[in-house]
């Protein structure tokens, strides 16, 4: 999957997206990361992408021109219109499930607002889609366009060793994760739960779902509403609500 970034700070973004996981996936030739830099599409020779807004205020809007540049030339070495998303605190939050979407695009345009965002005209003309990364306010759109690479290259088949790795983390399954221990069995007088250590694969499985079970109840309960539950799961949610026990 391919992955361009518009942005004022590309370096910044190719140095976190080039590191770790995202890392070897690119050398791997499983994703293609690009960041452009806005300001090499300006027409003036102070190389400015902003200015006051009309109607006075606050802060700076980004110009429609260089952005619109930049986006041309990064549809013309795709070969074709890619989706393009700017992220704003004004878009539909992202979730799993949006992220599961998008990663069934061949390529993602991303834009990177700053100051104080971009002329409307620009979302009017070329924005497909905004999205957020929560409901508050940041500096630059460079985190949460950085937030969608990482949520969207996990979802690629090859990104991870395992698909499993994706599958049982929290809100894949609209579910919070099980706890997870490592050496040593015993920290700080605190013991690693011995059915972990048992070796026996039906109860260890049996005892992640009950636990994601419970940690959901307790602190993301709205989640269970869209959580793909069994007859057994509901069951036990049930017993666990009629106790008052739901894990606190």
């Amino acid at each position: 999957m391919r992955f361009d970034l518009m942005t004022l700070f590309p370096e910044s973004c190719m140095a976190v997206l080039g590191e770790s996981i995202l890392g070897r996936a690119q050398e791997r030739g499983i994703l293609e990361i690009y960041c452009h830099q806005i300001r090499d599409y300006t027409l003036n020779k102070q190389k400015q992408v902003d200015d006051y807004p009309y109607g006075g205020g606050m802060g700076m809007v980004m110009f429609c021109q260089p952005i619109a540049d930049c986006f041309k030339a990064v549809c013309a070495q795709v070969g074709h219109r890619p989706h393009l998303i700017y992220m704003s605190p004004q878009g539909r939050v992202l979730t799993q499930q949006r992220a599961r979407e998008l990663a069934q695009l061949p390529e993602l345009c991303i834009l990177c607002g700053h100051y104080e965002g971009v002329d409307e005209r620009v979302l009017e003309e070329l924005v497909d889609e905004q999205i957020s990364i929560g409901d508050y306010v940041l500096t630059g759109g460079e985190l949460p366009a950085m937030t969608l690479v990482d949520c969207v290259s996990r979802m690629i088949p090859g990104v991870l060793a395992d698909q499993v790795c994706f599958t049982e983390e929290s809100h894949f399954s609209s579910l919070l994760e099980y706890p997870q221990y490592t050496r040593p069995a015993v920290w700080e007088g605190r013991e690693v739960p011995e059915i972990l250590l048992s070796g026996h694969h039906a109860n260890i499985a049996k005892w992640r779902r009950e636990k994601s079970l419970e940690r959901t109840l307790r602190l993301r309960p709205d989640m269970l509403e869209q959580a793909d539950l069994s007859d057994q799961d509901r069951e036990y949610l049930a017993s666990l609500r009629s106790s008052g026990n739901t894990g606190s």
